[in-house]
């Protein structure tokens, strides 16, 4: 019997959520102004980011189990950034300051450079509704940030 082989790797979910936030970031900055689209667009991009952040952790704790702490602090430290992002996307959220996001969408822009984004495959229907459901999460949570 071969090995099992798992086609379902976090770094596999964390390349599809890279291009996921890659063409997110790609159609907010080609948004004149801050629409409902852009709000859904952010949330689901919120939701990416959370995505990579809970994958790298689990990576983390793969390399942890092997004894491999140096490995998994590496790790964790080449993606610290997203847990900040995460932070500064929901508090733009929280206190409808938006116009503090293309500076953050700036910020994220180096993070992503390397995915390039040819022809965009993400349909409108993935981020429809995304904010409101953020939102929604959000007011039954406290702030990450302690505020």
């Amino acid at each position: 019997m071969g090995r099992v082989l798992n086609t379902n790797s976090t770094g596999k979910a964390r390349n599809q959520m890279m291009r996921t936030a890659a063409e997110l970031l790609r159609h907010l900055s080609q948004k004149p102004t801050i629409d409902d689209e852009a709000r859904d667009m952010t949330a689901l991009l919120v939701y990416c980011l959370r995505s990579i952040d809970e994958g790298i952790e689990a990576s983390a704790a793969v390399w942890e189990n092997r004894d491999y702490w140096l490995k998994a602090e590496q790790l964790r430290q080449r993606w610290g950034w997203t847990s900040s992002a995460i932070a500064r996307l929901e508090h733009v959220i929280r206190t409808d300051s938006w116009e503090m996001l293309p500076a953050i969408l700036a910020d994220l822009s180096e993070h992503f450079a390397d995915i390039r984004v040819t022809k965009l495959t993400r349909s409108p229907d993935a981020w429809l509704g995304a904010y409101d459901r953020l939102v929604d999460e959000l007011a039954q949570t406290p702030h990450r940030d302690g505020r």
